[in-house]
């Protein structure tokens, strides 16, 4: 087992002692093994490209490219394959994703380059989660320049969160640092870069995390089990799997509310190819579906696979019609690699019934 090196930085007021590990990966996923021959070729085919398409600079060319948030997905999909930056064929450019991302934080604390869509907390909350994740791999320079942004991003998670909100809207996330109004998908991004830097040391307050679900679980509908974008059933096809992730990531493990997003992902994931959101609902049901585990990954898996096997396209890319070639195989190179279980903020409870 390889150990990430431990190291502390105070400042904001907060306290970072990150010290874990890049775990060796367990016991093969049986569902994924029957199809780990092809998978895994095919995640090789789109880290080739990803590799080849990236600038010198570290940003990529196409939708939202020279922002902070594909740099950052394109950084996470190496990592969760297991390649790292200090070594192997991709270390050179994960370590330029991490130079574009620390490269642009501005005096507030916001890591933004423009090219981010609607505003800059989407990207922002991506590239903090990055960094969480790849923090304590790298070498001593590249460590101590995470080591200045990092704490300052994740300060300004939470003092956006502090923006006094109406009670619908309090505890989440907008497009703005100081928007009064919250939409679930930033807000998941925001909870998850939140609860990846908790779990590796950071004193990030429980009480955020509360809030983060308890914003979350007013989104969620009670019989039908969907979580929607600024209601309860609005994109609850593409973002049910979002709500589903963050509830099983934050300790709600089997409860009825995870088991009633889990059943509406499992009637509905079908739907999605050729949607708007189609490479985000995919990814999010994949790794929400994984942590819940049973008959819902068992079922989900085989179609996941065999659909998207087939929609890569011949230089290794998956293309998305909304957002690009490069988000669209950064993503689902994440959702592939999801029984891997490289990235930290994935990990999942090894008591989950992976036979059900």
């Amino acid at each position: 087992m390889m150990h990430r090196s431990i190291f502390l930085s105070a400042i904001f007021g907060f306290s970072f002692l990150f010290a874990f590990s890049v775990r060796a990966q367990g016991p093969v996923d049986p569902v994924f093994a029957k199809w780990q021959e092809k998978v895994d070729p095919a995640v090789g085919r789109g880290l080739d490209y990803l590799a080849r398409a990236q600038n010198e600079d570290g940003s990529f060319p196409h939708n939202y490219g020279r922002s902070v948030g594909i740099p950052a997905l394109a950084g996470m999909a190496f990592l969760s394959r297991g390649h790292l930056p200090t070594e192997g064929p991709y270390a050179e450019n994960i370590n330029l994703c991490i130079d574009w991302v620390v490269r642009h934080q501005n005096e507030q604390g916001v890591i933004d380059n423009g090219d981010a869509g609607h505003g800059p907390m989407y990207a922002h909350n991506i590239a903090t989660l990055f960094l969480s994740e790849v923090s304590g791999m790298v070498d001593p320079e590249r460590q101590a320049k995470i080591s200045q942004v990092l704490p300052k991003a994740l300060a300004l998670i939470l003092r956006a969160q502090q923006v006094k909100k109406d009670e619908r809207n309090q505890g989440g996330w907008r497009y703005h640092p100081d928007s009064h109004d919250s939409d679930t998908s930033c807000s998941g991004w925001a909870l998850m870069a939140l609860r990846s830097a908790k779990l590796n040391g950071a004193a990030v307050p429980d009480q955020a995390i509360a809030d983060a679900v308890a914003y979350l679980e007013r989104h969620q509908h009670p019989e039908k089990g969907t979580f929607g974008y600024s209601g309860r059933e609005d994109h609850a096809k593409s973002l049910t799997g979002m709500g589903l992730l963050c509830l099983e990531l934050t300790g709600r493990h089997g409860s009825p509310a995870t088991i009633a997003a889990a059943d509406y992902v499992l009637q509905t994931y079908r739907d999605l190819p050729g949607r708007q959101y189609e490479f985000y609902g995919i990814y999010y049901n994949a790794q929400g579906l994984f942590q819940v585990g049973g008959k819902y990954w068992s079922e989900f898996a085989p179609w996941l696979y065999e659909t998207y096997l087939g929609k890569q396209q011949p230089e290794g890319s998956w293309d998305s019609k909304t957002a690009g070639r490069i988000y669209g195989t950064s993503m689902m190179v994440l959702a592939f690699t999801v029984p891997h279980r490289q990235l930290p903020i994935y990990q999942r409870d090894e008591t989950v019934d992976e036979g059900e």
